[in-house]
Protein backbone atom coordinates (compact mmCIF):
# COMPACT_ATOMS: atom_id res chain seq x y z
CA UNK A 1 0.00 0.00 0.00
CA UNK A 2 1.09 4.01 -0.64
CA UNK A 3 2.52 5.69 2.05
CA UNK A 4 1.50 9.18 2.20
CA UNK A 5 3.09 12.06 3.93
CA UNK A 6 2.26 15.42 4.50
CA UNK A 7 5.12 18.03 4.61
CA UNK A 8 8.56 18.16 3.93
CA UNK A 9 10.73 15.17 4.41
CA UNK A 10 14.04 16.59 6.23
CA UNK A 11 14.47 19.58 8.41
CA UNK A 12 16.82 21.16 5.61
CA UNK A 13 13.75 21.13 3.40
CA UNK A 14 11.58 22.73 5.98
CA UNK A 15 14.49 25.40 6.09
CA UNK A 16 14.25 26.29 1.92
CA UNK A 17 10.33 25.89 1.91
CA UNK A 18 8.46 28.08 0.59
CA UNK A 19 5.19 29.66 2.84
CA UNK A 20 1.83 29.85 1.41
CA UNK A 21 0.50 33.37 2.78
CA UNK A 22 -2.85 33.57 0.97
CA UNK A 23 -6.17 33.02 1.72
CA UNK A 24 -8.77 29.64 1.12
CA UNK A 25 -11.57 31.57 1.07
CA UNK A 26 -13.27 32.41 -2.24
CA UNK A 27 -13.15 36.02 -3.44
CA UNK A 28 -16.42 37.94 -3.80
CA UNK A 29 -17.31 38.42 -7.94
CA UNK A 30 -17.67 42.84 -6.65
CA UNK A 31 -19.81 45.28 -7.68
CA UNK A 32 -21.33 47.10 -10.40
CA UNK A 33 -19.25 49.56 -12.05
CA UNK A 34 -19.93 53.28 -12.19
CA UNK A 35 -17.59 54.29 -14.51
CA UNK A 36 -19.41 56.96 -17.48
CA UNK A 37 -20.07 54.58 -21.06
CA UNK A 38 -17.45 55.12 -23.62
CA UNK A 39 -14.38 55.42 -21.57
CA UNK A 40 -11.71 53.00 -22.50
CA UNK A 41 -11.37 49.74 -24.09
CA UNK A 42 -14.79 48.41 -21.35
CA UNK A 43 -16.90 50.15 -23.46
CA UNK A 44 -15.59 49.06 -27.11
CA UNK A 45 -15.79 44.73 -25.53
CA UNK A 46 -18.30 45.32 -23.31
CA UNK A 47 -16.06 44.32 -20.53
CA UNK A 48 -15.97 45.90 -16.97
CA UNK A 49 -13.45 44.82 -14.90
CA UNK A 50 -15.40 46.08 -12.06
CA UNK A 51 -17.86 43.36 -12.28
CA UNK A 52 -14.84 41.24 -10.96
CA UNK A 53 -13.51 44.16 -8.53
CA UNK A 54 -10.36 44.27 -10.87
CA UNK A 55 -9.29 40.61 -9.77
CA UNK A 56 -7.73 37.97 -11.01
CA UNK A 57 -8.39 34.61 -8.40
CA UNK A 58 -4.74 33.29 -8.46
CA UNK A 59 -3.27 30.04 -6.35
CA UNK A 60 -0.21 29.71 -4.77
CA UNK A 61 2.11 32.29 -3.90
CA UNK A 62 5.28 31.80 -5.79
CA UNK A 63 4.11 29.21 -7.86
CA UNK A 64 5.30 30.15 -11.70
CA UNK A 65 2.13 31.06 -12.89
CA UNK A 66 1.78 33.59 -10.44
CA UNK A 67 5.14 35.32 -11.33
CA UNK A 68 4.51 35.54 -14.79
CA UNK A 69 1.54 36.90 -14.42
CA UNK A 70 2.32 39.48 -11.75
CA UNK A 71 6.01 40.46 -13.20
CA UNK A 72 5.25 39.85 -16.51
CA UNK A 73 1.58 39.81 -17.86
CA UNK A 74 0.30 42.89 -15.79
CA UNK A 75 2.76 45.36 -16.67
CA UNK A 76 3.45 44.12 -20.48
CA UNK A 77 -0.85 44.50 -20.82
CA UNK A 78 -0.42 47.72 -18.58
CA UNK A 79 -2.80 46.23 -16.31
CA UNK A 80 0.02 46.35 -12.88
CA UNK A 81 -2.15 49.91 -11.87
CA UNK A 82 -5.59 48.47 -11.86
CA UNK A 83 -5.90 44.90 -11.68
CA UNK A 84 -4.95 42.53 -7.88
CA UNK A 85 -3.53 38.67 -8.75
CA UNK A 86 -4.91 37.37 -5.58
CA UNK A 87 -2.72 34.76 -3.93
CA UNK A 88 -4.81 31.95 -3.16
CA UNK A 89 -4.26 27.89 -3.52
CA UNK A 90 -5.57 25.56 -6.50
CA UNK A 91 -8.03 24.62 -3.78
CA UNK A 92 -9.36 28.34 -3.10
CA UNK A 93 -8.99 28.93 -6.46
CA UNK A 94 -11.46 26.29 -7.91
CA UNK A 95 -14.05 27.08 -4.77
CA UNK A 96 -14.30 30.76 -6.55
CA UNK A 97 -14.81 29.34 -9.87
CA UNK A 98 -17.30 26.76 -8.85
CA UNK A 99 -19.67 29.39 -6.67
CA UNK A 100 -19.00 31.89 -9.72
CA UNK A 101 -19.72 29.28 -12.23
CA UNK A 102 -22.54 28.09 -10.58
CA UNK A 103 -24.29 31.52 -10.23
CA UNK A 104 -22.78 32.42 -13.66
CA UNK A 105 -21.09 35.19 -12.02
CA UNK A 106 -17.88 37.11 -13.70
CA UNK A 107 -14.71 35.39 -12.55
CA UNK A 108 -11.04 35.51 -13.84
CA UNK A 109 -8.59 32.95 -12.91
CA UNK A 110 -4.89 31.79 -13.44
CA UNK A 111 -5.65 28.80 -15.57
CA UNK A 112 -3.75 25.77 -16.83
CA UNK A 113 -3.80 22.43 -18.67
CA UNK A 114 -4.53 19.47 -18.10
CA UNK A 115 -6.95 20.13 -15.16
CA UNK A 116 -10.01 18.85 -13.91
CA UNK A 117 -12.07 22.32 -14.11
CA UNK A 118 -12.04 22.30 -17.77
CA UNK A 119 -13.65 18.74 -17.72
CA UNK A 120 -16.14 19.68 -15.21
CA UNK A 121 -16.58 23.53 -16.41
CA UNK A 122 -17.28 25.30 -20.20
CA UNK A 123 -14.13 27.65 -19.90
CA UNK A 124 -12.07 29.47 -22.41
CA UNK A 125 -8.63 30.93 -22.17
CA UNK A 126 -8.33 34.49 -22.73
CA UNK A 127 -6.13 35.57 -26.33
CA UNK A 128 -2.85 36.10 -25.13
CA UNK A 129 -1.63 38.97 -28.39
CA UNK A 130 2.11 39.25 -27.03
CA UNK A 131 2.47 35.06 -26.12
CA UNK A 132 3.65 36.11 -22.77
CA UNK A 133 2.44 32.69 -21.50
CA UNK A 134 4.60 31.15 -24.24
CA UNK A 135 3.49 27.94 -26.28
CA UNK A 136 2.33 25.08 -24.08
CA UNK A 137 4.62 23.61 -21.95
CA UNK A 138 5.54 19.69 -21.04
CA UNK A 139 5.65 18.01 -17.59
CA UNK A 140 8.58 16.09 -16.79
CA UNK A 141 10.11 13.33 -14.47
CA UNK A 142 12.86 13.96 -12.53
CA UNK A 143 14.94 12.50 -10.32
CA UNK A 144 17.64 12.63 -7.69
CA UNK A 145 21.39 11.93 -8.45
CA UNK A 146 22.58 8.77 -8.83
CA UNK A 147 19.04 7.24 -8.88
CA UNK A 148 20.50 5.16 -12.18
CA UNK A 149 23.19 3.47 -10.02
CA UNK A 150 21.29 3.10 -6.46
CA UNK A 151 17.91 1.87 -8.13
CA UNK A 152 18.18 0.92 -11.75
CA UNK A 153 14.84 -0.38 -11.86
CA UNK A 154 13.42 2.78 -11.16
CA UNK A 155 15.00 4.83 -13.15
CA UNK A 156 14.28 2.59 -15.81
CA UNK A 157 10.67 2.70 -15.14
CA UNK A 158 10.58 6.45 -14.61
CA UNK A 159 12.37 7.12 -17.95
CA UNK A 160 9.76 5.14 -19.90
CA UNK A 161 6.71 6.80 -18.12
CA UNK A 162 4.73 9.08 -20.73
CA UNK A 163 1.49 9.68 -21.41
CA UNK A 164 -1.28 11.91 -23.14
CA UNK A 165 -3.46 14.63 -21.40
CA UNK A 166 -6.95 12.60 -21.94
CA UNK A 167 -5.09 9.72 -19.68
CA UNK A 168 -4.36 12.20 -16.89
CA UNK A 169 -7.05 14.22 -17.30
CA UNK A 170 -9.74 10.95 -16.62
CA UNK A 171 -7.24 9.97 -13.62
CA UNK A 172 -8.01 13.98 -12.59
CA UNK A 173 -11.84 13.84 -13.30
CA UNK A 174 -12.36 9.96 -11.51
CA UNK A 175 -10.87 11.88 -7.75
CA UNK A 176 -13.21 14.94 -8.42
CA UNK A 177 -15.89 12.92 -9.03
CA UNK A 178 -15.29 11.14 -5.68
CA UNK A 179 -13.04 8.19 -6.40
CA UNK A 180 -10.53 7.98 -3.64
CA UNK A 181 -6.84 8.47 -5.36
CA UNK A 182 -5.41 5.03 -5.03
CA UNK A 183 -8.44 3.48 -6.22
CA UNK A 184 -8.72 6.00 -9.51
CA UNK A 185 -5.01 5.31 -9.88
CA UNK A 186 -5.42 1.41 -9.64
CA UNK A 187 -8.70 2.14 -12.30
CA UNK A 188 -6.77 3.53 -14.74
CA UNK A 189 -4.43 1.21 -14.91
CA UNK A 190 -6.22 -1.86 -15.55
CA UNK A 191 -8.17 -0.07 -18.09
CA UNK A 192 -4.77 0.92 -19.89
CA UNK A 193 -2.26 -2.41 -19.74
CA UNK A 194 -0.99 -1.58 -23.32
CA UNK A 195 0.30 2.28 -22.47
CA UNK A 196 1.29 0.70 -18.64
CA UNK A 197 3.54 -2.14 -20.33
CA UNK A 198 5.10 0.64 -22.41
CA UNK A 199 6.23 1.91 -18.85
CA UNK A 200 7.45 -1.07 -17.21
CA UNK A 201 8.76 -2.52 -20.53
CA UNK A 202 12.41 -4.62 -19.43
CA UNK A 203 11.93 -3.42 -15.99
CA UNK A 204 12.66 -6.40 -13.14
CA UNK A 205 10.56 -6.52 -10.39
CA UNK A 206 12.29 -6.03 -7.00
CA UNK A 207 11.63 -7.15 -3.22
CA UNK A 208 10.57 -3.62 -0.84
CA UNK A 209 12.88 -1.85 -2.20
CA UNK A 210 12.16 1.96 -0.63
CA UNK A 211 11.17 4.74 -3.07
CA UNK A 212 10.01 8.39 -2.09
CA UNK A 213 8.01 10.37 -4.49
CA UNK A 214 7.28 14.18 -4.11
CA UNK A 215 4.45 16.28 -5.22
CA UNK A 216 2.01 19.06 -4.43
CA UNK A 217 -0.99 19.56 -3.94
CA UNK A 218 -2.14 20.08 -7.29
CA UNK A 219 -4.93 18.28 -8.59
CA UNK A 220 -3.29 17.18 -11.74
CA UNK A 221 0.39 15.75 -9.76
CA UNK A 222 -2.05 14.33 -7.57
CA UNK A 223 -3.00 12.58 -10.59
CA UNK A 224 -0.25 11.20 -11.73
CA UNK A 225 1.84 10.50 -8.58
CA UNK A 226 -0.46 8.21 -7.37
CA UNK A 227 -0.67 6.38 -10.89
CA UNK A 228 3.32 6.51 -11.10
CA UNK A 229 3.32 5.30 -7.05
CA UNK A 230 0.42 2.28 -7.64
CA UNK A 231 2.78 1.36 -10.80
CA UNK A 232 5.93 0.95 -9.07
CA UNK A 233 4.27 -0.73 -6.15
CA UNK A 234 3.11 -3.52 -8.53
CA UNK A 235 6.92 -3.77 -9.31
CA UNK A 236 7.66 -4.81 -5.73
CA UNK A 237 8.53 -1.00 -4.72
CA UNK A 238 7.85 -0.16 -1.03
CA UNK A 239 6.80 3.64 -2.34
CA UNK A 240 5.84 6.97 0.20
CA UNK A 241 4.06 9.50 -1.87
CA UNK A 242 5.06 12.80 0.26
CA UNK A 243 3.39 15.90 -0.32
CA UNK A 244 5.00 19.35 0.02
CA UNK A 245 5.24 23.18 -1.57
CA UNK A 246 7.26 23.62 -4.73
CA UNK A 247 10.03 24.85 -3.05
CA UNK A 248 10.55 21.95 -0.50
CA UNK A 249 9.83 19.64 -2.90
CA UNK A 250 12.65 20.71 -5.62
CA UNK A 251 15.07 21.22 -2.63
CA UNK A 252 14.14 17.68 -1.78
CA UNK A 253 15.13 16.38 -4.77
CA UNK A 254 18.30 18.63 -5.12
CA UNK A 255 19.18 17.38 -1.67
CA UNK A 256 18.52 13.58 -2.50
CA UNK A 257 15.99 12.87 0.69
CA UNK A 258 13.74 12.74 -2.16
CA UNK A 259 13.94 9.97 -4.97
CA UNK A 260 11.96 11.51 -7.52
CA UNK A 261 9.17 14.12 -9.17
CA UNK A 262 7.17 13.61 -12.01
CA UNK A 263 5.08 17.27 -12.15
CA UNK A 264 7.79 19.81 -13.01
CA UNK A 265 6.43 21.85 -15.49
CA UNK A 266 9.01 23.34 -18.11
CA UNK A 267 9.83 25.60 -19.48
CA UNK A 268 7.87 28.09 -17.63
CA UNK A 269 6.07 27.27 -14.26
CA UNK A 270 9.23 25.45 -12.54
CA UNK A 271 11.04 27.85 -14.40
CA UNK A 272 13.29 29.58 -11.07
CA UNK A 273 13.39 26.41 -8.97
CA UNK A 274 15.18 24.47 -12.40
CA UNK A 275 17.35 27.50 -12.39
CA UNK A 276 18.66 27.52 -8.43
CA UNK A 277 19.29 23.60 -8.39
CA UNK A 278 20.28 22.86 -11.90
CA UNK A 279 23.14 20.26 -11.32
CA UNK A 280 21.62 19.03 -8.72
CA UNK A 281 19.15 16.87 -10.34
CA UNK A 282 18.42 14.93 -13.55
CA UNK A 283 15.90 15.72 -15.54
CA UNK A 284 14.71 12.42 -17.51
CA UNK A 285 12.97 14.33 -19.64
CA UNK A 286 9.24 15.17 -20.61
CA UNK A 287 6.05 12.60 -19.93
CA UNK A 288 3.40 14.47 -20.98
CA UNK A 289 2.82 17.07 -23.71
CA UNK A 290 0.81 19.69 -24.64
CA UNK A 291 -0.10 22.06 -20.89
CA UNK A 292 -1.26 25.48 -21.35
CA UNK A 293 -0.85 28.63 -18.81
CA UNK A 294 -3.10 31.69 -18.92
CA UNK A 295 -5.98 33.36 -18.01
CA UNK A 296 -9.12 31.70 -18.15
CA UNK A 297 -13.21 32.61 -17.89
CA UNK A 298 -16.24 30.71 -18.00
CA UNK A 299 -17.49 30.56 -21.51
CA UNK A 300 -20.78 33.03 -20.80
CA UNK A 301 -18.39 35.80 -20.35
CA UNK A 302 -18.88 36.16 -23.95
CA UNK A 303 -18.05 40.37 -23.97
CA UNK A 304 -13.96 39.25 -23.09
CA UNK A 305 -11.85 37.32 -25.23
CA UNK A 306 -8.14 38.42 -24.57
CA UNK A 307 -5.92 39.99 -22.03
CA UNK A 308 -6.05 43.09 -23.74
CA UNK A 309 -10.31 43.52 -23.04
CA UNK A 310 -8.55 43.96 -19.48
CA UNK A 311 -6.95 46.97 -20.23
CA UNK A 312 -8.57 50.40 -18.61
CA UNK A 313 -7.70 53.64 -20.02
Amino acid sequence: MLKKLLGVTTATVFALGLVACGSDEPVDGGSESEEPAGEGTEEATGFDGASVDYQIVGIDPGAGLMNITINDVLPEYGLEDDWTVVESSSAAMVASLTSAYENEEPIIVTGWSPHFKFNNFDLKYLEDPLNIYGDTEDIHTVVRLGLDEDQPEAYQFLSQFQWEPEHIEYVMALIAEGTAEEAAAEQFVEENEELVATWTDGVEAVEGEELELLYVAWEETIAATNVVGHVLETLGFDVTLTQIDAGPMWAGIASGSGDAIVCAWLPTTHAEYYAEYEGQFEDLGSNLHGTQLGLAVPTYMEDIHSIEDLVVE
